[in-house]
């Protein structure tokens, strides 16, 4: 601004600052006398022309400043001048000081009079160049500011529009002249406007520019939301006052919407793969669930819930999904990242319905979810009014073309509402948590059906046997871990002795509590034929290499007697690549109560613990042995005699195994625990599995135990008898001794007969002295050993045959009868129940059970 010095009689006198208009167009003057010569010669020609007034004053101005070429028209002009004609036209002039330069002066020439009455003239001189440099600035500014694509705005100092051009006013409507006296709340919103008036102060008072400053707005006539980035800086004058601030604005709509798409993508990218490592991590279906929504919320929308069919988490297989709506399902997670939300999304089963975590319903025929449900597709749901959800996504859960349940997206109100990436991402979402639940669901179906084959394989109740007391504990592997293989069992053998069988089967699942099932069938098979136990796992060796074999066990059998154990021949390799492998490990004891010895003979298992009274515990030092399945190395077996209360226990190596210690220190943990003086057999047991860190059924256990008694010596009748035919009366007569000292006289006329059968067969078929053992317990057992190794086999008699039914006689009045091989020999038993006993009363011969003989 002009500063204003004072003011007089209505007349405002005032001074232009340096730096004004005439400054940059360079206007100088000069005056010419009557006689053609300079008479007066102003600062801004001497500036100009680079000549003081004292060398120019006096001169002809054709002489000093014309080039001599031009000097004869300049004189005629100059007579033209003092005749008293104006003329305005471009005349080249030199400047002494600069040689070889010429300028170009446009000259506007006045005539004048002095006071006498003799005609001059008074020159205003503009120096072309500096003319012609303004003229390309103005025409540059309003290339700039005119035909610019951006909408330019110039705003002066009280911050109203000054001038707007074309472009700006193609976006906001009118002519550009329209918008002068404008305000910036006069285009935008009431808090965008503020922010844009702040900025605009703000660089008025400290000349600081502002660039993309993000506003967001509408045009006239256009709902879209659109975009700005805006740029400020304060505008001066030649002086270097401020005089406004000048506006660029850009449309970037289309690049925020390209980058909001970007983020969005990356986003999503990054929240499936946030779904890929942390949903699925559990086999319980709750916990899938509530996996999902911890990656759903808040990262995609503000509330979320899923609910199962109420059949599938019952465990049914056959999971229905009613068409009509009928279908029940249980909320069995909800997440919410707004406060006070309520656990209630559209489309639940009643528009006033509350549907709490647990609760089991049902939607409705006609709602969203239902046909989302019936239908398989997403289906998008607009909020209620009133309701603080904007828009919810109900998106059916299918795993392998069922739809396992149902999982709402919600996002309330004021967040960005859904787009095609995110129904996308919610159905991808809700498919990967769908496969999770649906593995689950079979996970534990398998799971469920594996254990209970397992325990169906276990020894029911509380196991018996002669002369042991016996303690037994099984723990399956929790949820979180496949059945395993383990398996015990007590197996009574003839002559009141019983096999204890503690097992493992290498590997999880179904198909090692099949094999579990297997191996556990053929111990009791092999058992029943008494054979001795590194015999016993001899043959379970051979079983167990069959498993996996798809000849079976027999072909494996035979490529172990050709040398070659378990081998494939070259040309069926591929069989041998499609083949399983079943390794298990066994350990196989055999106790005999009236020596109290027991043989025991080791297939790669952990090796079985004795504590004898008054003793520390230690293990049996045995040969270890292959694991089952392996082949080609025979077992060996040791046989250790067991004191009065002695304690024995085989177990599994999930009782003293962990992840977290070494075996060698679960070991140590088991024998010291076991070693504490307990009275009880079962409180040894509870004792075993508080102590040790068995890590909460990471893995199977089995334990079995077994306190040793002994059958009593006044239970126990042995005799040595001649090969003499009076031995088969005096094996009568000592039978009858024996049960009457045993106060079992109801047993004495069918043990006489029996005694006498079996005596007789050892006379005519045997070799040697024989042996007659009776045996009192739960039951009678009568045992008759000869040397001979020909085993007695049961036929029918031909009515002319004189003999030839005596074992049939056995067989039919006894419980069970047998025969077994010993190391000299052979033995030939039978078994009687007690009167008293739970064998029941012993048997009585039927008349068709007499002819059936004949």
């Amino acid at each position: 601004m002009s500063e204003i010095p004072e003011t007089a009689g209505g007349v405002m006198w005032q001074s232009s600052p340096p730096g004004s208009i005439y400054d940059y167009i360079r206007v100088a003057s000069f005056s010419i006398g009557p006689d053609g010569l300079v008479e007066q010669w102003s600062l801004r020609a001497e500036e100009q022309f680079g000549l003081s007034a004292r060398e120019v004053v006096g001169t002809d101005p054709v002489d000093a400043f014309m080039p001599p070429e031009l000097r004869s028209q300049g004189h005629r002009r100059v007579a033209e001048i003092l005749d008293g004609r104006e003329w305005t036209g471009l005349v080249p002039f030199r400047t002494p000081e600069r040689e070889g330069r010429h300028g170009l002066a446009e000259l506007y020439v006045m005539p004048s009079e002095t006071a006498a009455g003799e005609r001059g003239a008074l020159c205003i001189v503009v120096d072309v160049r500096a003319l012609r440099g303004i003229e390309t600035d103005l025409a540059a500014s309003q290339a700039i500011f005119g035909q610019s694509p951006f909408g330019f705005l110039l705003f002066g100092t009280d911050l109203t529009v000054l001038r707007a051009n074309r472009c700006f006013a193609t976006v906001f409507g009118g002519e550009p002249d329209e918008h002068r006296g404008r305000t910036v709340h006069d285009y935008l919103s009431r808090p965008e406007a503020d922010r844009m008036a702040a900025a605009l102060r703000r660089v008025l008072d400290t000349g600081e520019a502002v660039t993309d400053l993000q506003l967001v707005g509408t045009a006239p006539g256009d709902p879209a939301r659109r975009h700005w980035s805006i740029n400020l800086y304060r505008v001066h004058s030649g002086t270097g006052r401020p005089i406004g601030v000048a506006s660029l604005g850009i449309d970037v709509t289309r690049r925020h919407n390209a980058a909001r798409e970007a983020a969005d993508a990356r986003r999503n990218l990054a929240l499936l793969n946030e779904a890929g490592n942390r949903i699925g991590n559990s086999l319980d279906l709750e916990t899938t669930a509530r996996e999902l929504l911890d990656v759903a919320v808040p990262g995609f929308c503000d509330l979320a819930s899923v609910d199962l069919y109420q059949a599938l988490l019952a465990g049914d297989d056959a999971i229905q999904n009613r068409a009509d709506g009928s279908a029940e399902l249980r909320r069995v997670a909800f997440a919410s990242a707004v406060s006070d939300a309520p656990p209630t999304l559209t489309g639940g089963p009643a528009p006033t319905a509350s549907v709490s975590v647990g609760d089991v319903h049902r939607y409705s025929f006609h709602s969203p979810c239902a046909d989302a449900l019936r239908t398989g597709r997403l289906h998008a749901v607009p909020g209620d009014e009133g309701s603080l959800v904007h828009t919810t996504l109900a998106v059916p859960m299918v795993a392998h073309d069922t739809v396992v349940g149902l999982v709402q997206f919600s996002r309330a109100k004021g967040s960005e509402p859904f787009g095609e990436r995110d129904r996308a991402l919610a159905t991808e979402l809700a498919s990967r948590a769908a496969v999770c639940i649906d593995n689950a669901r079979l996970y534990r179906r398998e799971h469920e059906r594996a254990l209970i084959l397992q325990r169906s394989l276990l020894p029911p109740g509380d196991p018996e046997a002669a002369g042991l007391d016996i303690a037994c504990r099984y723990l399956p592997g929790n949820a979180a871990t496949e059945v395993g293989g383990d398996w015990f069992d007590v197996i009574e053998l003839p002559g009141h002795r019983t096999a204890l069988v503690v097992g493992d089967v290498m590997g999880r699942g179904l198909r090692a509590a099949v094999a579990m099932g297997e191996l556990r069938t053929a111990v009791r098979t092999l058992a029943l034929l008494d054979l001795e136990p590194a015999e016993v796992l001899s043959h379970l060796d051979e079983i167990a290499r069959g498993l996996g074999d798809p000849g079976g066990p027999e072909r494996a059998a035979a490529g172990n007697r050709r040398g070659r154990p378990g081998a494939r021949t070259a040309h069926k390799s591929r069989e041998a690549d499609l083949s399983e492998v079943y390794l298990a490990t066994c350990v196989y004891a055999v106790y005999d109560p009236v020596t109290r010895r027991c043989s025991i003979a080791n297939a790669g298992h952990l090796p079985p613990v004795l504590v004898e009274p008054g003793e520390p515990a230690l293990f049996l030092d045995m040969p270890p042995g292959l694991p089952l399945g392996v082949g080609g190395e025979p077992f060996e077996e040791i046989e250790v005699d067991l004191p009065e209360g002695a304690l024995l226990a085989l177990y599994t190596d999930g009782l003293v195994e962990s992840r977290d210690h070494p075996l060698e220190e679960g070991l140590r943990a088991f024998r010291k625990a076991i070693s504490d003086p307990v009275a009880g057999l079962e409180d040894v047991c509870d004792q075993v599995l508080n102590t040790l860190d068995t890590r909460h059924g990471e893995d199977d256990i089995a334990l079995l135990m077994a306190r040793i008694q002994g059958l009593p010596t006044d239970a126990v009748g042995d005799w040595r008898l001649p090969r003499s035919p009076r031995s088969v009366g005096r094996a009568r007569e000592l039978a009858r001794t024996q049960l009457l000292a045993w106060d079992l006289d109801d047993l004495v006329d069918t043990t006489e007969l029996l005694v006498s059968e079996l005596v007789t067969n050892a006379l005519r078929y045997g070799e040697g002295e024989v042996r007659l053992r009776l045996l009192r317990d739960r039951t009678l057992v009568c045992e008759v050993w000869d040397a001979g190794l020909v085993q007695p086999r049961r036929r029918r008699a031909r009515d002319t045959d004189e003999g030839g039914r005596g074992l049939q006689l056995v067989g039919l009045l006894s419980a069970a009868w047998g025969s077994r091989r010993t190391p000299r020999g052979k033995t030939v038993w039978f078994e009687l129940g007690l009167p008293d006993g739970e064998s029941g009363p012993a048997v009585e011969l039927t008349e068709e059970q007499l002819l059936s003989m004949f």
